[in-house]
C-alpha cells in the first residue's frame, strides 16, 4: 500500500510532469472507482493542472485552481505515468485499468491488481468534502515531540493500532509503522498512552528520520520505480525470516486475516516473542 512518502514522491512527480498541462480527457474503465456524481469527471476537460497536494495518503490533482481530482489508491492501487497515451479509448471492465487522465499526449493511469477493490476517486471542490480527508488527524511529518505526546495523552490501544490509525495520526501504514518501530525499539502490542518520556523521544525522532528518509530516498523517481525504492529501504517489514539488519536476530511476523506486521524481538521486546494473536500478551 503506497504510503505518505509514495503518495508525497506521486505528487512530486505530478508537479514537474503535469502541472501547465490540459486534461484533455477522462476514461473512466470501472465507475466504481468514481465515489461523487457531481461536479462530473467531464467538467475537468480543457481545463489545466495547476498544482499537486498530498492529503495523508490522498492524492490531490488541483485543476484549475478550482477542481480537485482526489485519489486514494488503498492497497493494491498505483498511478502509472506515460509520455505518451494511446488516443484510443480503452474498453471498460478489461485489466487492471480504472481510469485514464489525458494530458494533451502524456498523461496517466491509475490501475489496481486483485479482486478486492478498494481504489478510490472523488472530484470535489473542496477536499474536506472527501469523508476519509474530513476524518484525517495531523500529518506525521507535521508533528513535533510535544504534539505526539499530546496525541498519545490516555490512549489505551495498542502502539501498533495508533500509528496506522489515519484518524489519529496521518500517512502511516502498515510497512512504515512496522519501520517506526523498529528504529524506536518499541514493542508493537506496547500500549500508546503508557510510553514514558523517554520511549516517545525515540518514537518521536524515528517517526521524523524514517518518514523523511523515505521520502527523501522517493522524491524524484519515476513512478514505475517507487515500489522497489519503498522495499530496498525496508528493515523489518515484509522480512520475515530474514537477519534483523541491527542485531542479526531473526526477524518475526505476526499474522492476522488479510495482513501481517514484522518486528525483531532483541530491538523491540527485550527478546520476547509476541503470540500471534491480535489481543496477546506477550509469551512469558
Amino acid at each position: 500500500m503506497p504510503e505518505l512518502p509514495e503518495v508525497e514522491a506521486l505528487a512530486h512527480h505530478l508537479r514537474e510532469h503535469a502541472v501547465g498541462r490540459t486534461v484533455t480527457r477522462i476514461d473512466i474503465t470501472s465507475l466504481s472507482v468514481l465515489k461523487t456524481v457531481t461536479p462530473q469527471w467531464t467538467d475537468l476537460h480543457g481545463r489545466p493542472v495547476t498544482a499537486t497536494a498530498r492529503h495523508g495518503k490522498h492524492l490531490d490533482l488541483v485543476v484549475d485552481d478550482e477542481l480537485h481530482l482526489i485519489v486514494h489508491l488503498a492497497r493494491a492501487g498505483w498511478l502509472r505515468w506515460s509520455d505518451s497515451l494511446s488516443p484510443v479509448p480503452p474498453k471498460p471492465g478489461r485489466g487492471p485499468l480504472a481510469l485514464r487522465v489525458h494530458l494533451g499526449g502524456p498523461g496517466f493511469d491509475l490501475t489496481e491488481a486483485g479482486t478486492k477493490k478498494g481504489l478510490a476517486v472523488w472530484i470535489v471542490r473542496d477536499p474536506a468534502e472527501v469523508p476519509s480527508i474530513a476524518r484525517l488527524g495531523p500529518d506525521a511529518l507535521a508533528l513535533d515531540r510535544a504534539g505526539l505526546e499530546k496525541l498519545f495523552a490516555g490512549r489505551t490501544s495498542r502502539l501498533k493500532t495508533v500509528l496506522t490509525d489515519q484518524s489519529v495520526l496521518a500517512g502511516i501504514g502498515n510497512a512504515y509503522s512496522d519501520e517506526i518501530m523498529h528504529a524506536a525499539k518499541l514493542s508493537p502490542y506496547a500500549t500508546a498512552g503508557k510510553l514514558s518520556a523517554e520511549a516517545l523521544d525515540r518514537l518521536a525522532e524515528a517517526i521524523e528520520s524514517v518518514l523523511t528518509s523515505a521520502v527523501q530516498r522517493s522524491v524524484g523517481q519515476d513512478a514505475a520505480r517507487l515500489k522497489g525504492e519503498k522495499r530496498s529501504g525496508l528493515r523489518v517489514h515484509g522480512r520475515a525470516g530474514l537477519p534483523c539488519p541491527v542485531c542479526g536476530d531473526t526477524v518475526r511476523e505476526i499474522s492476522f486475516a488479510d495482513k501481517a506486521f514484522q518486528y525483531c524481538a532483541t530491538c523491540q521486546t527485550g527478546g520476547k516473542a509476541l503470540a500471534d494473536r491480535r489481543l496477546s500478551r506477550l509469551l512469558k
